[in-house]
């Protein structure tokens, strides 16, 4: 043998292997490739049925439908908690509702979340928290106008349609109080007193009925610059006392028809029958 073959040659002692997954790995990636199938099939059959039960379509879902400006609500909605909103408004030719099992609230908030008016409907009445309130007709006139200095009405009338009127706790400034036709026309203060003022002049008008005016204590008719004139052709004074002195004993007072009318320097009028004297008796003029 030379010299050569006592070395081993190298390619005589190469094995081959096998490349794969065998066995019960190959089992367990089956079973988990399996697993990941099934759970897409449940994934994707969850969001059909989603998308079916939420009527979802590629302009909105349900009754809800987005489009240019904002979106459109179909049918009734169910609000749980706030709906913030820059407008809201019906569609054409069909009416809005608002409905609370408790109340309903609008708010209106400044720039830096402050609040600022606040409108509660609710089960106690209807509650306004405003700087002011004011009511327009179509035309923009103000008809009621309420603010902390003032409260204007600007309709043509004010009319109070209760049995009880109206009742004001300070001054009233108007140029007419006026009653319905048919009906009493009453100003009355039940514990304190009642004053008509007016620069230029008061006007006191019945054109189908009396006037009257009654008090507990003194009734005053003062004029400053001016005279008071009873412009009538029947004046009555039915409860002027009549004086009865020495000299008018012998008078008959049935047979007496005329009666002259009498002043105390303090002002108190009284009567004595025309043929005697205008003299008061000791308790006329008290």
């Amino acid at each position: 043998m030379g010299e050569g073959q006592g070395q081993a040659d190298p390619y005589l002692y190469i094995r081959s292997y096998k490349i794969g997954i065998f066995g019960w790995r190959k089992r367990c990636l089956y079973g988990l490739l399996l697993v990941l199938l099934l759970m897409v099939i449940i994934n994707l059959a969850l969001t059909l049925w989603i998308m079916k039960v939420l009527d979802f379509s590629v302009d909105g879902i349900g009754d809800l439908r987005v489009v240019k400006g904002g979106i459109v609500l179909e049918g009734d909605s169910w609000v749980l908690n706030q709906l913030v909103a820059s407008h809201i408004r019906s569609s054409r030719h069909q009416p809005i509702s608002f409905q609370s099992s408790k109340n309903f609230s609008i708010n209106v908030r400044n720039a830096v979340g402050e609040l600022e008016s606040q409108l509660t409907l609710g089960s106690h009445g209807l509650h306004v928290m405003s700087n002011s309130f004011r009511v327009t007709d179509k035309t923009g006139v103000t008809l009621f106008e309420a603010s902390p200095h003032q409260v204007t009405v600007g309709a043509n009338t004010l009319q109070v349609t209760g049995n009880g009127g109206a009742v004001f706790d300070g001054s009233v400034a108007t140029p007419l109080v006026l009653a319905e036709a048919g009906d009493e026309l009453k100003l009355e203060s039940a514990t304190r007193s009642l004053q008509i003022s007016a620069p230029l002049g008061v006007a006191i008008e019945s054109r189908a009925g009396d006037i009257s005016a009654a008090c507990l204590t003194d009734l005053k008719l003062q004029s400053t610059g001016g005279s008071i004139r009873i412009d009538s052709p029947r004046v009555m004074l039915p409860s002027l006392p009549i004086a009865s002195t020495t000299s008018q004993l012998n008078l008959n007072p049935v047979d007496t028809k005329a009666y002259q009318v009498c002043a105390c320097t303090s002002g108190k009028l009284f009567v004595t029958p025309a043929e005697g004297s205008c003299v008061a008796d000791g308790t006329t003029c008290q």
